[in-house]
């Protein structure tokens, strides 16, 4: 594969990998929380996390379809993956101003949203490095430099969460702006990496 294609799909994957795993988070926190619940805002929770489910399932099928389909396709339908996605954060803020209003559950979910981004930073940071790994020594001082950005935003970013997790008051709306934020230094961070490494593969010897 042509190394502009193959580092556009690396952006496409780990764009698209992060948003699953803090899905798959939200999931698996939520659900855990509404076991615990009385049976009136059981129902209810029920219905949103049905619903969250399948909002993931639909992205997730878009997301490998179009991704067989090639970068064509994944320029296209970033738009759409966009808007679902922000269709699923919508319904996780319903969740939490109906029945997951209880701090302790917001926090929680939190939590294991934001270990799900550190996962995710950590995650793209390995695959930019072994990518890295096969250019020539002359070409790597910009992609090293490019890697060791990413790992400085990851860093800053996991410092930020982490002084909202020892707050512990926060709203979900505070919560959720901290983790956009993050997610939003993700996607610039792995835009660069790759770019970088676009760069240097094309460079001449």
């Amino acid at each position: 594969m042509p190394e502009q294609k193959q580092s556009s799909m690396h952006v496409y994957l780990n764009w698209t990998k992060e948003r699953i795993d803090e899905m798959d988070a939200v999931l698996a926190s939520l659900e855990s929380k509404a076991v615990q619940a009385q049976a009136e805002s059981k129902t209810k929770a029920d219905q949103l996390i049905a619903d969250l489910k399948k909002r993931r399932a639909e992205f997730e099928a878009m997301v490998k379809k179009e991704g067989q389909a090639g970068e064509a396709a994944w320029q296209r339908t970033k738009t759409q993956l966009e808007s679902q996605w922000r269709g699923f954060e919508g319904q996780v803020k319903t969740y939490f101003e109906t029945v997951g209003k209880q701090v302790d559950q917001q926090q929680t979910a939190f939590r294991d949203i934001a270990a799900a981004q550190a996962k995710a930073w950590r995650q793209a940071a390995d695959n930019f490095h072994s990518e890295a790994a096969k250019l020539a020594a002359a070409k790597r001082a910009e992609v090293d430099a490019a890697l060791k950005e990413m790992k400085a935003h990851a860093a800053e970013a996991e410092g930020r969460v982490q002084k909202l997790k020892q707050a512990g008051s926060e709203s979900w709306t505070a919560l959720s702006a901290a983790l956009a934020d993050s997610r939003k230094a993700f996607d610039r961070a792995n835009q660069q990496a790759w770019d970088a490494l676009k760069r240097a593969g094309s460079a001449k010897p």
